[in-house]
């Protein structure tokens, strides 16, 4: 019997469930915490060793592995036309210092997986598939966020990245020498056909409607403001309401009215305060200054600009009329991200195929694949995650529901790769 009669047809070709989930429970060993999740930071000793073991599993399937200067790991099954524009598929292996097991871990897994499943039944591609694990998505120790991505994106700068410091004041430099991965490869763009990024959704949509499969069309654009009020510390007791300056007060204002901006702007503005300080922080003292952070996120870059606009004029607002003094700061702005329809298209095509329910979806979150969007044609998919829960050691997910993700990243990476049969033919 030939090796093409006994390989499944393409279309039922799937991946192995049960290896997805052992190769992911056997990462979440590295930095295992009590209550189940993982705390595997950033260019850690624990990060060194998951490095080692994806590359260790790369290895054996044949693949080529090359680190760049940022410490992103780049795993490429070779295709049949060394000139072909390379498809690729990752996410990252650092975590939250109480994080779960499959945000970021899964996206490199399920890559793996798709390479052992055509290594498998012998299926070559025209294209080079590649995987690759991100440096430092997370931004936990090292800021900021999506590191690895943005500097080969041309995002971020080299030099001023590695010049990053944790609380420590170990330099992301210094942490890449001590676990040996800052590769000696250039930030090299290489022609890149599409990448693909699988992840948990960590939200509650696809759970809450019931559908297996997101596919994800773009990511909500962010803008971030440091917002600092200044009033005048005074007496609880002895000074009338009419007459003070609580700092506390607009800070309260401004906090619903970010809220209502939000609102004001469905179905996907977002506004959150995440964090307040007050001085100087007595029970019977007014507070005379309250710094605050800010955070607004719409999918349309227009609609963001007209929310921060109207946070700008609360903020003057309330300020004038508490008699207090203000300083808004940005301190980030990610523009919202429009995927490629080569990429989302190609994702919808396998969850039709596949008989997966699925859903078009918008990324509230960042994830590596953004700033892939800037170099090349990116797409996501999403499958659901427990109560939409995941920053946290209780995240979970269904093997079946990463089985389904799976099987979508693998029939779009065939679909961009080109499948070639065992004759040479497309």
């Amino acid at each position: 019997m030939t090796l093409t009669e006994t390989r499944p047809p393409i279309a039922a070709l799937r991946t192995d469930r049960e290896r997805l989930w052992q190769a992911l429970m056997d990462l979440a060993r590295l930095g295992a915490t009590p209550k189940g999740g993982v705390n595997r930071q950033a260019l850690t000793e624990l990060d060194r060793q998951a490095r080692d073991l994806f590359i260790e599993w790369c290895h054996a399937e044949g693949c080529t592995v090359r680190v760049d200067a940022i410490g992103n790991i780049f795993a490429r099954r070779p295709g049949l036309d060394p000139d072909a524009a390379v498809v690729m598929t990752g996410s990252h292996l650092d975590s939250q210092p109480t994080g779960g097991k499959f945000d970021g871990a899964y996206g490199v897994l399920a890559g793996l997986e798709v390479i052992r499943t055509l290594n498998h039944h012998d299926i070559r591609t025209r294209a080079p598939i590649e995987v690759v694990a991100w440096t430092n998505e997370e931004g936990c120790r090292f800021p900021p966020c999506m590191m690895g991505s943005g500097v080969f994106a041309g995002q971020l700068e080299l030099e001023t990245m590695l010049a990053q410091a944790d609380a420590e004041g170990v330099t992301a430099g210094e942490a890449l020498d001590a676990i040996g991965y800052r590769g000696s490869s250039e930030i090299d763009k290489h022609h890149i056909k599409a990448f693909f990024e699988c992840h948990i959704e960590q939200g509650p949509i696809l759970e809450d409607t019931g559908n297996a499969v997101g596919v994800v069309v773009g990511a909500l654009g962010q803008k971030w403001f440091d917002l600092t009020l200044t009033g005048l510390e005074a007496h609880a007791g002895p000074t009338p309401m009419p007459l003070r300056r609580d700092a506390m007060l607009g800070a309260a204002e401004i906090t619903q009215a970010v809220h209502r901006i939000a609102n004001d702007y469905p179905p996907y503005g977002r506004g959150t305060v995440g964090m307040l300080q007050l001085h100087p922080g007595s029970r019977n003292v007014i507070p005379g200054q309250v710094r605050m952070t800010v955070d607004l996120r719409h999918f349309e870059p227009e609609t963001l600009g007209a929310m921060a606009e109207e946070l700008h004029r609360v903020v003057d607002e309330t300020s004038r009329r508490h008699g207090l003094s203000a300083e808004l700061t940005p301190t980030a702005d990610f523009a919202p991200e429009h995927f490629a329809e080569r990429c989302v298209g190609a994702v919808r095509r396998a969850a039709e195929a596949l008989g997966c329910s699925h859903m078009d979806i918008v990324s509230g979150a960042g994830h590596d694949a953004i700033f892939m969007g800037r170099v090349a044609p990116a797409g996501m998919i999403f499958v659901p995650c427990e109560n939409g829960i995941s920053h946290n050691e209780i995240e979970n997910a269904d093997p079946s529901d990463l089985h389904d993700g799976c099987n979508v990243l693998l029939h779009a990476l065939l679909e961009q790769a080109v499948m070639v049969e065992e004759d040479g033919r497309a």
